[in-house]
């Protein structure tokens, strides 16, 4: 590039802006959000892109930091298409890095308000011999915080959502 007339030209490679990085320092929240069949194969899809997204986003594959939020995103995705699912109805993933707290905040967003998980502090612990209902637990066990309300936009259904703080040491 040039400068000015008479001054000598300097190129430069064009650099790509660290702030897509997941650092203490990374000015700019970050989100995803999408709507989802409410199938095992929308669980997956969604499991799979945001899996993706993370790594672009500066939480790379193969951490514990991303297994824990994949993990804790495929439980809520997986528990909206087995407990919320509605006949003809999404549900709605919303991923969001908040960058001043360093948080990943997911939030699954489903048809059905007449069955709703308990509240985190009333868990049940399952049965030796029950084969489900451990999915909470590893959300409680792994997220800093979860909980879920209501639809606050008035449609039927309530959201799910779960946060993970990136600045655990792990």
């Amino acid at each position: 590039m040039t400068n000015k007339p008479g001054t000598p030209t300097r190129t430069t490679q064009p650099t790509r802006p660290a702030d897509y990085l997941i650092t203490p320092r990374a000015p700019l929240d970050r989100a995803f959000e999408m709507r989802f069949s409410s199938t095992p194969r929308g669980a997956r899809l969604a499991r799979c892109l945001a899996a993706n997204r993370l790594d672009a986003w500066g939480v790379p594959y193969d951490t514990y930091r991303h297994d824990a939020i994949v993990l804790v995103l495929a439980e809520l995705a997986a528990n909206a298409v087995r407990h919320g699912h509605v006949p003809g109805r999404d549900f709605h993933l919303r991923l969001r890095v908040i960058a001043h707290t360093q948080t990943v905040r997911i939030e699954v967003t489903d048809t059905r308000a007449e069955r709703v998980p308990p509240r985190p502090d009333a868990l049940p612990a399952p049965g030796v011999e029950d084969t489900g209902g451990r999915g909470l637990l590893l959300v409680a066990g792994l997220a800093s915080r979860w909980n879920w309300h209501l639809r606050s936009d008035g449609g039927p259904g309530k959201t799910v959502w779960a946060e993970y703080a990136l600045s655990r040491s792990e």
